[in-house]
């Protein structure tokens, strides 16, 4: 491991800083019922990809070397349809592309790859990016169905329990580490409330893009009558009215005895986000100096029980302040994603974070989980309150599904 940096290292500017230029992202919808559920994954990361162009009117799209896109459930397989919404976007045919699938932090995996690239020099410029459509993808592409005879019947449990249904491995973090339905219901009302003022207020204004798509209409399941064309430019899932009371009357999803229910546990979603970044030098030498609006500090990942992915967090924000030599204390944001009330409400409290520090415009609860997507929306909503609020640091952390977390560390300019 590298050695550690220190917090009056990490505020101090260098040429050799991985500089974030724009994050942006579409809203995020709900999956099935949402603005975008007739809109395919590379349709979404298309438009956020060029408004990435728009917002960087300066930059020669020639300059961008490389893409990155995280996608768990990748329409077409592969790079191809990323690919192509990446040229349909206005790209260069040099700007090379390739996708990243870590589960639930492909986003985060994504900003990472193209900063480490840009760190050993391979490249200058490029673009970390998500996207996922869980209305089109979600379901059988989400749950292995063919596998290997061995790894079914595998002596090792480790093994087996990476395809436990996710909500499962909910249940078991809030039973083994004592988290109650009543706090979880509180945790997840609570996210709905803190985003529903953070959406009254504009506070998403800076980090969402206007999109513009054709919806059939919801009574239209076979989707052969017209559509429409209409801008979808809000988040969609929050509940404006969410209460104690509502939340109380949710069944449990994951078993008649379980606490996890539809209501404080993520939203399945659909959206794109996309993050330009490059070395600073590489910035002075463009003339966009002004344009910088912070910089990737570090990104730790680590392993943990796959039956308990939730508590990946609590796990990798430890090795990610130790590898960036800063305290818990000089973190002024924190973006925890909201994968499950369970298994967030574990991490703060075991980290004795600030629950008020926390996802201060809601989370996952109330704004959906893109699988694809997150970890870019995570970092989009994160750098314009860094500004609001006036903080240095912010951290990005998420669990993963087989049993990770994944976290990164990122300043405000």
């Amino acid at each position: 491991m590298a050695t550690a940096r220190g917090l009056k290292e990490i505020l101090t500017k260098k040429p050799t800083d991985v500089i974030i230029l724009s994050s942006l992202r579409t809203p995020v919808t709900r999956a099935f019922k949402g603005g975008f559920r007739n809109a395919h994954d590379h349709e979404l990361l298309s438009h956020v990809l060029k408004a990435t162009l728009e917002a960087n009117p300066n930059l020669p799209p020639e300059k961008i070397e490389d893409v990155a896109v995280g996608v768990v459930l990748a329409e077409l397989g592969g790079s191809k349809a990323a690919r192509m919404a990446q040229l349909h976007a206005g790209y260069h045919d040099r700007t090379a592309l390739h996708t990243v699938n870590r589960a639930c932090s492909s986003g985060l995996a994504a900003v990472t790859t193209i900063a480490h690239a840009i760190t050993v020099g391979s490249i200058d410029v490029g673009i970390g990016a998500g996207m996922e459509s869980m209305t089109r993808n979600y379901g059988s592409r989400a749950i292995p169905v063919n596998l290997w005879d061995e790894l079914r019947n595998s002596p090792r449990k480790e093994a087996k329990d990476c395809i436990m249904p996710m909500g499962e491995t909910s249940e078991n973090v809030a039973k083994r580490y004592g988290v109650s339905r009543e706090d979880q219901d509180a945790f997840a009302v609570e996210s709905h409330r803190k985003a529903s003022q953070a959406q009254k207020d504009g506070l998403f204004d800076k980090e969402i893009i206007p999109v513009k798509v054709q919806q059939h209409d919801l009574e239209d399941k076979e989707k052969t009558g017209p559509t429409k064309e209409v801008i979808v430019d809000k988040d969609d899932g929050i509940r404006h009215n969410a209460s104690l009371e509502q939340m109380a009357k949710l069944k449990p999803a994951f078993g008649k005895d379980g606490f996890s229910t539809a209501g404080n546990s993520s939203q399945i979603s659909d959206g794109a986000a996309a993050t330009l970044m490059m070395r600073r030098s590489t910035a002075n030498e463009l003339g966009l100096t002004s344009s910088i609006i912070g910089k990737w500090v570090g990104t730790q990942v680590v392993g943990c029980l796959p039956d308990e992915m939730g508590v990946g967090p609590a796990i990798a924000i430890p090795k990610l302040l130790e590898y960036t030599g800063i305290s818990t204390e000089d973190v002024g944001i924190w973006e925890i994603n909201e994968a499950f009330a369970s298994q967030a409400l574990y991490c703060v409290r075991k980290l004795g974070i600030d629950e008020t520090k926390v996802n201060p415009k809601g989370g996952a609860i109330a704004l959906g989980h893109p699988l694809g997507m997150t970890g870019t929306r995570q970092l989009a909503t994160l750098m314009p309150e860094l500004e609001r609020q006036g903080k240095d640091l912010g951290v990005v952390s998420m669990c993963i599904g087989t049993g990770m977390g994944m976290a990164g560390l990122f300043a405000r300019e």
